[in-house]
């Protein structure tokens, strides 16, 4: 009797741990695993080069999982998968879903495209606790506001999320010719050694998740609530590449946690699954609203009057804005991939708030520079900074990146760190260099204007241009 085979098309789930395509896939017979470099993606949301170091070496990762049988393409899904199932004989294609709106159109073109050429085809969950169409309110709309979505919606009348699954007992190849390119032939890795730094940082992969995972559950989440506030401390889980890229599902996040802590209660826990439930409302806003990806969601801010500054702008791309904390921010990201959560927060409403520049400019470069660019998540936190999302930070709110820094960096370890030419400032005046007289200015080796720059903006001026701004578009 012939054994069925499955081509099971890789995306962002490079796991072989609780991935229910690849089980399914393992459970029916053979198997034949690609991935493919997707060219017909929008060029905007083409991975930028932090992501591509990041997605190279999780490929690499899950290529020595699966014994050297992932075979790598590049093309549009929509030819190439009909074309690969026909050439390895496959009578089934398997895959997780991705919640982007292109891929979401073309995949249902392409179920029915296969199902018409009489091929088994099938989607799984495996990268949401709770699937977008499945969470709603009672009169069948979606949630706009996190708290009744996720307390309400969520964990009492949603369904209880999966338990995850383990790696298949058996992975069986089908013995097939490998028709695609190398990994190094997708061009995934920059051309300069400008991640040497990153490359020290991270482990990409599904075992890399995994042991970030555990650190994070044996050291990390029970001192949460109150960590995940100060720069300078390791206080958040550093999951959120590894989510991404599917190196980790939220299934096993959620039950790791879960399981550790049975029974206990802890304000740490709840905070940080309730962080997990806040990426559960990202997918939800963008899969019933796609048109956030380069819209207001709150269209009233159609009209809003941002700001056209190139200079403002390449200053705070570069970490050049003479505010320590956004600076020390910017720095960080361009030297490791990453920013801190409470910092992101005040660096974007620096630039669209203090400086009144487009949140779409912010969202662009820092889809470019993070390693864990997630759509869902960039583009509704961006949104909430602007204060034109769902559930959005009030427009009145705005960040001063003096006051943040002095409250959640009070030793200024973590402008420090990132600013070394301020490091040898007292505490005082670590995070507003401008008020240090000249004495303390020279006994600490600052010229301000040379070796740190002058503050860009007026934050008192700047804060009232903005809610000036704000005051035009609500009348």
């Amino acid at each position: 009797m012939t054994v069925p085979t499955t081509l099971v098309w890789f995306r962002q789930d490079l796991r072989v741990k609780d991935n229910p395509a690849l089980f399914a896939a393992c459970e029916n017979g053979k198997i034949v695993p690609v991935y493919i470099d997707d060219t017909a993606c929008p060029k905007k949301y083409q991975n930028g080069e932090a992501s591509n170091w990041w997605l190279h070496k999780s490929l690499y990762s899950l290529q020595k999982r699966l014994n050297g049988h992932l075979q790598f393409f590049t093309g549009d899904p929509l030819d190439l998968i009909p074309k690969l199932a026909k050439t390895f004989e496959c009578e089934s294609i398997v895959w997780n879903r991705c919640y982007e709106p292109w891929r979401i159109s073309r995949d249902q073109k392409l179920k029915t495209k296969l199902s018409e050429a009489g091929f088994n085809v099938s989607s799984f969950n495996g990268s949401l606790l709770w699937e977008p169409f499945d969470i709603n309110k009672k009169d069948g709309t979606p949630y706009r506001v996190f708290t009744p979505f996720y307390k309400k919606g969520c964990l009492q009348q949603g369904p209880n999320p999966r338990y995850p699954q383990g790696a298949p007992s058996r992975i069986t190849y089908q013995d097939v010719t490998n028709k695609g390119k190398s990994l190094d032939d997708l061009g995934l890795m920059p051309v300069n050694d400008w991640y040497s730094s990153i490359d020290k940082l991270w482990q990409p992969g599904e075992e890399g998740a995994a042991d970030s995972l555990q650190d994070f559950i044996g050291k990390g989440i029970e001192r949460y609530k109150a960590a995940r506030d100060e720069p300078a401390a390791r206080g958040t889980s550093f999951l959120s590449p590894h989510l991404h890229f599917g190196e980790l599902s939220p299934h096993q996040v959620w039950y790791a946690v879960k399981d550790k802590f049975a029974g206990k209660q802890s304000v740490h826990v709840d905070t940080f699954l309730s962080e997990i439930g806040w990426r559960e409302f990202n997918y939800h806003l963008l899969y019933h609203f796609p048109s956030m990806c380069h819209a207001n969601f709150n269209d009233k801010f159609d009209k809003f009057n941002w700001r056209t500054d190139v200079t403002a702008l390449h200053a705070w791309q570069k970490g050049q804005t003479g505010f320590p904390i956004v600076d020390a921010g910017m720095r960080e990201m361009w030297q490791t991939g990453f920013m801190h959560n409470r910092v992101r927060m005040i660096v974007g409403s620096f630039l669209v708030k203090n400086l009144l520049i487009d949140w779409r400019k912010g969202e662009q470069w820092f889809w470019d520079c993070l390693l864990d660019a997630d759509l869902a998540n960039n583009n509704a936190n961006w949104q909430w900074v602007a204060g034109c999302g769902a559930d959005a930070a009030p427009y009145f709110r705005i960040f001063n990146p003096v006051l943040q820094g002095e409250k959640f960096d009070k030793e200024g370890e973590y402008v420090r760190k990132y600013c070394p030419e301020l490091s040898a400032l007292p505490n005082k005046y670590i995070h507003k260099p401008w008020q240090a007289n000249e004495q303390t200015l020279k006994e600490a080796g600052v010229t301000l204007g040379e070796d740190y720059p002058e503050p860009i903006v007026d934050l008192k001026a700047s804060r009232q241009r903005a809610l000036d701004r704000y005051a035009q578009l609500k009348s």
